[in-house]
């Protein structure tokens, strides 16, 4: 039975998926707004077709360019921080080649950086600003890799190097970039607490391969999440990207051990998103 239901929402999740691809691929040749938005819409249904209720506390800015500094826990993030906001992300070079996971992240205007150089790093921050300017919001998922749920690892000060467009020395990106932070933890299954090795099953970390451990969520029934997001706070609060990276990793972290505390109350409706 179990197996059944995968396959009946994996079959519904290409079925949906396949004939709007060339809607937003459409937007983006024509320059369109909905471009930014459609995502946000096709990743909100695509939560409920997998089962997946989404609890918000706080709201991402949509009048400020936003660098957002996430942790990570799983693939599952990234429809899930779609459904919460309208949102591009940051991802190592690798996704760009992965098959089908790469055109969705292209669809979707990731921006692919090579983390094991430096010089593509610095390359990749530019972008990043420059998205930011026009308007985007950007996750960022600092730590690098994804945990195995429980705790938020050490956030890499090197992917934080966009911050530095928004110091007084780069006049063209001054007075426009802000950061949130957001913790999420996946909180529940069929509506009762996820113990550690619960939220280690949903983790996808390590030598775990995606394709087994994205069949196995499947079936393994209704998920919830919780996301907890920070106020914006001005970039030119940070000396530098170091004391950025430390403020995320201590805010990301709190709210982490906050969500997990909580975990014990049965799951309650989700907030709209």
């Amino acid at each position: 039975m179990q197996s059944l239901r995968a396959f009946l929402i994996l079959s519904s999740f290409f079925a949906f998926t396949f004939p709007l691809m060339p809607v937003q691929l459409a937007l983006l040749a024509l320059n369109s707004r909905h471009a930014r938005t459609f995502p946000h819409w096709y990743h909100r249904n695509v939560c409920r077709l997998l089962g997946i209720r989404i609890h918000t506390y706080g709201e991402l800015a949509r009048d400020k360019p936003i660098l957002v500094v996430a942790n990570h826990v799983s693939w599952l993030d990234i429809p899930v921080l779609s459904a919460v906001g309208p949102v591009s992300f940051v991802a190592k070079k690798e996704v760009a080649s992965w098959p089908f996971v790469s055109w969705l992240a292209k669809l979707q205007r990731s921006v692919f950086v090579d983390r094991t150089r430096r010089s593509g790093t610095r390359r990749t921050a530019g972008e990043i600003a420059k998205r930011l300017t026009d308007g985007d919001a950007i996750v960022l998922f600092a730590e690098g890799t994804s945990s195995d749920g429980n705790c938020v690892k050490p956030f890499k000060t090197a992917l934080f190097a966009a911050a530095e467009f928004g110091s007084d020395e780069n006049a063209e990106y001054c007075n426009v970039i802000y950061a949130q932070t957001l913790a999420l933890v996946y909180t529940h299954r069929h509506g009762l607490p996820l113990g550690r090795r619960g939220r280690s099953s949903v983790a996808w970390f390590g030598d775990k391969e995606l394709a087994s451990h994205a069949w196995s969520l499947l079936k393994g029934g209704p998920l919830d999440v919780h996301v907890k997001i920070s106020e914006p706070v001005d970039l030119r609060q940070f000396q530098d990207r170091k004391s950025l990276a430390l403020y995320s990793e201590s805010r990301v972290r709190d709210d982490v051990i906050s969500l997990i505390s909580s975990r014990g109350r049965r799951a309650t409706r989700p907030q709209e998103s």
